[in-house]
């Protein structure tokens, strides 16, 4: 049964219907029954909020970072043309949840803040967090790009519940679970070897040779998919370099790259929904041939060399990165699988917005 909380705390706060519901970090958190002014910890979060609910996601939105204008100029771009008022949404920070601050989102009257998991900070310190709760301002934490195979079901379950949208959000969890289980209960019956796989991180933006990642997201996903990761044991964090000698040592059985720059930025690699498939290839063609020891992988020589775009990560969309994987890894045991149609499939039973652009592509070997 819902009851009446105080929002916005002293003299301004304002009695609304209220429901207690459970986040990521397993608190309880009495929210609006119908959240109104809703503060986003991540602009990037408005992928996830558009798989489950109807029409405009950010139709309740009063504040976000500019993570996604910054980091993803092409969403942005089509999303803004879609709703031509989320430019006109307060920006509170130019990229990231770092760069807000209680301050300014109490300041937008909030009924709702939510957060990334990694804006939780250790307890005792004069965070946003502990700002919110001193201002009877609830707040709830999801994730989707830190423990994706954990935490996604759950966020999307939480999402779901706090926006009154829980038909549509169970509706897009059974096509992920289903599409995932595939990969899953297919491996199962598979024992023969893992391909060994390089996954080198945004080609071509460091002169260093080879920002990759460990564990963690990425790392996890291609874990999930049957893949090696030959940085698995590179580095101890989430993030690191991998020195040449090493990659050349490991001799990779595949070659894998993200991108996401737009036609904007032509000596980058370019992927996402305003690149051609011909802007997408030539890109990796030309990043590739100026990569004097990368080229020289046998993988790469051998044309099992892949690009794909870096924000599939960040959001439910990461099952395009999985069956992507599983497709490469194993192609004759993933022959019926369909990338292209799982996300053509994404977009027409559960986004707003049109299918457009080139998410992947692979580097062929020259005859």
């Amino acid at each position: 049964m819902a009851v009446a909380i105080a929002i916005g705390g002293g003299t301004g706060g304002c009695q609304v219907q209220a429901k207690t519901v459970t986040d990521i970090f397993q608190r309880r958190v009495e929210v609006p029954d119908n959240p109104q002014r809703i503060v986003l910890g991540e602009s990037r979060m408005l992928y996830s909020l558009a798989l489950i609910e109807n029409g405009d996601p950010s139709a309740n939105v009063v504040g976000w970072p500019g993570d996604m204008a910054h980091y993803d100029p092409q969403s942005w771009q089509i999303y803004l043309k879609a709703f031509p008022h989320i430019a006109t949404i307060p920006q509170l920070g130019n990229t990231s949840y770092d760069q807000m601050s209680a301050e300014k989102i109490l300041a937008l009257r909030p009924d709702l803040v939510i957060l990334p998991r990694y804006a939780k900070k250790p307890s005792g310190e004069g965070s946003i967090e502990q700002q919110l709760q001193k201002a009877n301002v609830p707040f709830i934490y999801v994730d989707f790009r830190v423990d994706q195979l954990n935490n996604t079901i759950p966020s999307l379950k939480l999402l779901g519940e706090v926006l009154n949208t829980q038909q549509k959000a169970q509706r897009f969890i059974t096509f992920y679970q289903q599409h995932m289980n595939h990969i899953t209960q297919t491996l199962a019956a598979y024992h023969g070897p893992k391909p060994t796989v390089m996954l080198q991180l945004h080609l071509g933006r460091r002169e260093s040779c080879c920002t990759t990642v460990s564990k963690g997201n990425l790392a996890d996903l291609l874990q999930f998919a049957g893949g090696d990761n030959i940085a698995r044991k590179a580095f101890k964090g989430v993030y690191g370099e991998m020195n040449p000698e090493s990659v050349i040592a490991a001799n990779p059985d595949i070659y894998m790259t993200t991108g996401m720059s737009g036609p904007e930025k032509p000596d980058d690699l370019q992927l996402g929904p305003l690149v051609s498939q011909r802007q997408a290839q030539d890109s990796f063609k030309k990043l590739m041939s100026q990569q004097p020891i990368l080229s020289s992988l046998q993988a790469v020589r051998e044309g099992k060399a892949y690009s794909l775009w870096h924000n599939f990560y960040l959001s439910p969309y990461h099952l395009i990165d999985v069956e992507i994987f599983a497709k490469v890894f194993y192609p004759q045991l993933f022959a019926s699988l369909n990338p292209d149609q799982t996300l053509n499939d994404i977009y027409q039973q559960f986004l707003p917005i049109q299918l457009t652009g080139t998410y992947w592509t692979h580097l062929s070997t020259q005859p």
